[in-house]
């Protein structure tokens, strides 16, 4: 056993009484495996440290088992390519309220219909980019995406429209003022990252999405949705629409086929329903439309059922259901339709 003297930067000494050793290498033995201990039963790095009272931060080193230490993680891109639906949304006669309202009561009226529409945006779980005075820029898809975003920026949408209409029996009976709100909504490619300088920066997505968006709620009217062509071939099925025609953008070099958001396709689907020989007979399904159509029978005979169809998207769930809605509609009896929303699943709780 020898003995070493070493100095520090105060020039105070530390002890070396344990074997020399080599200095390690990045590939050294010595990062692989144990130091040897020495007569105080302690590897000699952890006797140095104890016999001189020295304490240094600690330094975790994620060795592979080949012995290299791999490379930093490399660093979030500063932007990312994405595909999002953009919403806009803008008070209709906004200068003309700013004229009837003395400004503090015009703050009080416009936060009162932010906070409104924010309550929507935060149900559908959209993305508020900027309020842009009395206009809101809002995201879906960024920063969390889901496979129906365009389906929720609809919902928001005509939710927006609903909240102002609830919003107004309060304004009205303090301010005098009923607002009306308009909306645009296109869904494309966009570029999303860090934007701003100094001390102020927000997360923006650039490209020609929300200018359209823009441009399509300067097309809606007072209380109204209006949608591309994009958006409305990815909500067809869930909303009924209007056709408004080709529109010409400005800005924008070629003119869009533009849609109205009329309303929920369901609320709208018994009226619309078919007679049951107009239905598209399914394939396959003998058993199970066979297995639905006797519990009508009971039910109608007094004896209450409850039944449930399960599976995959796709093996024809919906034309079950449809089949044998047309089937008690040629009947001519009543039918009720509840329908479960997954947009309010945050909100249910359970009581005893």
């Amino acid at each position: 056993m020898s003995t070493n003297l070493a100095y520090d930067a105060h020039s105070e000494g530390l002890v070396w009484t344990g074997e020399p050793f080599a200095a390690l290498s990045p590939v050294s033995p010595a990062v692989q495996q144990p130091a040897r201990p020495d007569a105080t039963g302690l590897p000699a790095a952890e006797s140095l440290a104890s016999s001189a009272h020295v304490h240094a931060p600690a330094m975790a080193l994620d060795v592979q088992d080949d012995g290299r230490v791999p490379a930093p993680a490399r660093p979030a891109p500063e932007a990312e390519r994405r595909q999002l639906t953009v919403l806009f949304c803008d008070l209709v006669g906004s200068t003309q309220l700013s004229s009837q309202l003395d400004p503090e009561d015009l703050r009080a009226v416009v936060r009162a219909y932010q906070a409104a529409a924010a309550a929507v945006i935060q149900r559908y779980d959209g993305h508020i980019a900027q309020y842009l005075g009395d206009g809101l820029l809002v995201y879906f898809g960024y920063p969390t995406a889901h496979e129906d975003d365009a389906r929720r920026a609809v919902h928001t949408g005509l939710g927006i429209v609903e909240a102002v209409s609830i919003l107004n029996s309060q304004l009205e009976a303090e301010y005098g003022v009923a607002l009306a709100v308009r909306l645009g909504i296109h869904t494309g490619p966009v570029v999303v990252g860090v934007m701003g300088g100094g001390t102020r920066h927000e997360h923006l997505a650039l490209g020609e999405t929300p200018n359209i968006a823009a441009r399509l709620e300067g097309l809606a009217a007072p209380n109204t949705v209006v949608i591309s062509a994009v958006t409305a071939q990815l909500v067809q099925r869930a909303f009924v629409l209007e056709a408004l025609g080709v529109q010409a953008l400005r800005g924008v070099a070629e003119p869009m086929q533009v849609w109205r958001v009329v309303g929920l396709l369901e609320t709208m689907r018994e009226a619309a329903l078919p007679a049951s020989e107009d239905v598209a007979p399914l394939v396959g399904r003998d058993e199970e439309l066979g297995l639905i159509v006797r519990r009508w029978e009971q039910s109608k005979a007094g004896q209450g059922q409850v039944v449930l169809i399960s599976g995959e998207a796709g093996i024809g769930k919906s034309a079950l259901v449809d089949t044998l809605r047309a089937h008690v509609r040629r009947e001519g009896l009543t039918r009720v339709a509840i329908q479960c929303s997954p947009y309010h699943t945050k909100k249910m709780s359970h009581r005893c």
